[in-house]
């Protein structure tokens, strides 16, 4: 996909023709969102936002017929590649995902309640199939249970929208380290890691976030995504280091696919107990290639 982010990068015209294409086809709006973060990493917000202008019109189009992914995911890319413009700083990158998530479940939960409403109806009668101990809940139980279904299903949907948009940026940056800084995003990706006060808070957010009220059930969700990425990088650190081998990451992503439920979990706690502890060492942050953006 090189050639794709050297054309990007030509000029403002190209830019724009990528970011109103991709995003103008069906299931290929993450690619525009990536060309845009690309034009934002490397030249900054002003010039993004005359190339992204034009991005929005098919986003608006699709918003209207009853899409809302393409212009969601485009415009939570671009925040959070003015972060990690600014920051240079992975672990502020996902934190502040948990804030772009938050926005995407109260637009998705006020623009399209109904659609969430009726899936959750549906969800309900499942439950006793899916969960054998529902029945055997008192009626207060229940009618809790039935109440964190939409917040948890409006953060479960966006949730999804999160974890499109962190990808998309990365897609960004890995196009702006192949250009003007090979081997740069590798470095940062092997060297993401949640600081343990970081881990606390999302941590909390997990576990805490439906207890401290009904609408902050989606937290659960949103608060996974950020360590389930950090756990994916603690992955990449321990194959680049040699400590693992390499088809270890064939199989994260394999299973992921086939067996998510079980996986994501895996790499949240992961994430949580490399916070921690820290496998990778401090002493494998001082080699490597300088920062993906090749300007510093």
């Amino acid at each position: 996909m090189r050639p794709l982010a050297e054309f990007i990068m030509r000029g403002r015209m190209q830019a724009a023709l990528v970011v109103v294409g991709a995003t103008a086809l069906p299931l290929l709006f993450w690619l525009g969102a990536a060309a845009g973060a690309l034009v934002l990493l490397r030249r900054g917000l002003g010039d993004a936002m005359g190339v992204v202008a034009w991005g929005l019109l098919p986003a608006l189009a699709w918003w209207y017929f009853g899409e809302p992914r393409a212009l969601l995911v485009l415009l939570g890319t671009l925040a959070l590649a003015v972060v990690l413009r600014a920051t240079t700083s992975w672990t502020r990158v996902l934190l502040a995902s948990v804030a772009v998530g938050v926005l995407y479940g109260v637009t998705l939960d006020a623009v399209f309640q109904e659609p969430i409403q009726a899936l959750a109806k549906e969800l309900q009668a499942l439950l006793p199939q899916v969960l054998q101990g529902v029945q055997e809940l008192g009626a207060e139980e229940q009618a809790r249970l039935h109440s964190l279904l939409v917040p948890v299903l409006t953060g479960l949907l966006a949730s999804l929208l999160q974890a499109g948009s962190l990808l998309a940026l990365a897609l960004g940056r890995w196009w702006q380290a192949a250009l003007y800084n090979p081997g740069g995003f590798a470095r940062e990706i092997r060297e993401m890691r949640l600081p343990p006060a970081p881990m606390a808070l999302l941590l909390a957010g997990m576990l805490l976030g439906p207890n401290l009220g009904v609408q902050l059930a989606m937290l659960t969700p949103l608060c996974s995504v950020p360590l389930a990425f950090a756990g994916a990088a603690l992955l990449h650190g321990l194959v680049a280091q040699g400590r693992l081998a390499r088809f270890w990451l064939v199989g994260l992503y394999v299973s992921l696919l086939i067996f998510m439920q079980l996986v994501y979990p895996l790499l949240v706690v992961l994430a949580i107990v490399d916070s921690l502890i820290d496998f990778r060492g401090r002493s494998a942050r001082n080699n490597g290639a300088g920062p993906a953006n090749g300007e510093g």
